[in-house]
């Protein structure tokens, strides 16, 4: 898959949190990344689910299962929604480990919404509380050839 119309421009640590709903599966794995791109939001999408695919990820099975990968598209801009793509990611403000890692990178941004910041929704999400960042993904900005 070409991925020339994709450039990341900020990557968030790696968090780690105990997997939900079922803590019994393993623990997840979490980043956000910040990029820069010409596709539409729509578009977007349909490349980061072409790479959950080729990791052998099948749409349409009973969500929360544990995979290798899984891609979602939680802001773009200010747009709100494109077609049924609803924008900002409509449980993004409730996950731990998605506004953790978010507030890492983008603190200062505000919900179009909600009208608060990253790091404000971060403190008060409900679930993956546990969230903590593990390991650091800086080096990975660098080579910039994912």
């Amino acid at each position: 898959m070409c991925l020339d119309d994709i450039k990341v421009t900020r990557i968030s640590s790696l968090w780690r949190s105990q997997a939900w709903p079922d803590p019994d599966h393993p623990p997840y794995h979490n980043a956000v990344m910040a990029v820069c791109t010409t596709l539409k939001p729509d578009d977007l999408l349909a490349h980061l689910h072409a790479l959950e695919a080729e990791t052998g990820r099948v749409r349409g099975e009973k969500s929360n299962l544990p995979r290798v990968l899984d891609l979602d598209l939680i802001v773009y801009g200010d747009v709100v929604r494109q077609g049924d793509l609803v924008l900002p990611h409509p449980r993004a403000h409730e996950r731990g480990f998605v506004m953790g890692p978010m507030a890492e990178i983008a603190p200062d941004w505000r919900h179009p919404a909600l009208g608060l910041s990253a790091r404000e929704l971060y403190a008060r999400v409900t679930v993956g509380t546990d969230a903590y960042p593990a390991e650091d993904t800086s080096a990975l900005l660098e080579r910039n050839d994912f």
